[in-house]
């Protein structure tokens, strides 16, 4: 469900000390020009899914590049539209989330809302980027629930300000560490020379077993075993059938979207986007084989020197601002930082759901977790 006033973040009501000093919302849409909008698909006791859409210059910059660079830990999930992202290192499109069967449907969405609010852009070629997490457990995946207007509906919805988190868009089925998972969001400022730049993460998490979770150092899953139906009962069996056909614990997936507003090159980008495992792995997580972890970074800084990959061959040098790499330190430092409270913010804020075939996830529950 949404964050509300009683499932406070992981940092709220000293639930857990954190590092580092976040910005306005503690969330990614505190990089200027950066929205955020969820379209929720609960109905019956078997759709809990949704889209989730980031738009990185809101919606009157898209076709606007970013600079941008992506980086997989494990290749065991989809994240279209990377290969012109490596190519050319730009960034023009929103980004969508949801589950592993609706990227289709995403895809065909953003190209619809493309081509009718920004119709001139559209009538080139448009490559989406769109990720996926496994939400099967609570979700019946296979029933095409999530549909194209779903993705538009929520790029209509992308707005600034504080983020949905918890079971919410793209996250609401999603499962991690065993506890309810999903969407969560984090922020940290970065001062350099005279100015402040903001580093913001967004997790869509699914991922992890029980016995790995890790909060603010301290090894809690180990003392959380008790209330695990999703690794302690014989589902997997019934669902997909007996004889090797058990979903190894941790099986899942996580997709993490990095903005900042720091003038960056994008193999710089490259560089946030590698960092996004550390903050992974300081919530316990060793990168599972069954779990696709694949990693967005972009910059919202002007990049004249990337306008030509979508537009007609210039005629002038481009002059492009960025920050050297012996600065960029504490940027790497804020997206492991950003990444953890984001996945902490996923749990903390969440609720218990129970979906398909009568599937129950439970909620991280607080009073333990403080024990």
């Amino acid at each position: 469900m949404p964050r509300d006033a009683h499932r406070p973040r992981a940092r709220a009501r000293d639930l857990v000390d954190l590092p580092g000093e976040p910005g306005p919302h503690n969330a990614i849409t505190d990089v200027p020009g950066v929205t955020v909008g969820v379209e929720t698909l609960v109905q019956g006791d078997d759709v809990r899914t949704g889209v989730t859409a980031i738009l990185p210059r809101g919606r009157e910059g898209v076709g606007e590049p970013c600079a941008a660079g992506w980086y997989s830990l494990n290749g065991n999930g989809e994240l279209t539209g990377t290969t012109w992202i490596e190519e050319s290192g730009a960034l023009t499109m929103p980004v969508t989330l949801s589950n592993t069967h609706a990227v289709g449907a995403c895809h065909t969405g953003v190209v619809a809302w493309v081509n009718e609010v920004h119709p001139r852009l559209a009538s080139a070629w448009l490559l989406p980027v769109c990720g996926e997490t496994w939400d099967g457990y609570l979700n019946d995946i296979n029933g095409g629930h999530v549909r194209p207007e779903h993705a538009r509906a929520a790029l209509d919805a992308a707005t600034g300000g504080p983020v949905p988190e918890g079971s919410v868009g793209g996250g609401t089925g999603m499962n991690c560490y065993a506890f309810k998972g999903g969407t969560g969001t984090a922020s940290r400022r970065v001062r350099f020379g005279e100015a402040t730049y903001t580093v913001g993460a967004l997790v869509q998490a699914n991922f992890g077993s029980r016995e790995e979770l890790v909060v603010a150092g301290v090894p809690v899953g180990r003392s959380l075993r008790e209330d695990n139906p999703m690794e302690t009962t014989p589902w997997f069996e019934r669902d997909l059938g007996a004889g090797g056909d058990r979903v190894p614990a941790g099986a899942g997936s996580v997709i993490v979207v990095v903005a900042t507003d720091a003038p960056l090159l994008p193999h710089q980008c490259k560089a946030l986007a590698r960092r996004v495992p550390l903050g992974l792995a300081r919530t316990g997580t060793a990168g599972g084989h069954f779990s696709g972890d694949i990693f967005l970074a972009f910059s919202t800084a002007p990049a004249p020197g990337l306008r030509s990959t979508m537009s007609p061959t210039p005629t002038e040098l481009a002059t492009q601002q960025l920050v050297p790499w012996g600065a960029i330190d504490p940027f790497l430092t804020a997206v492991v930082e950003a990444v953890e409270e984001s996945v902490l913010n996923a749990l903390v804020v969440n609720d218990e759901m129970v979906g398909r075939a009568g599937h129950r996830t439970p909620a991280l529950p607080h009073d333990a977790l403080r024990r």
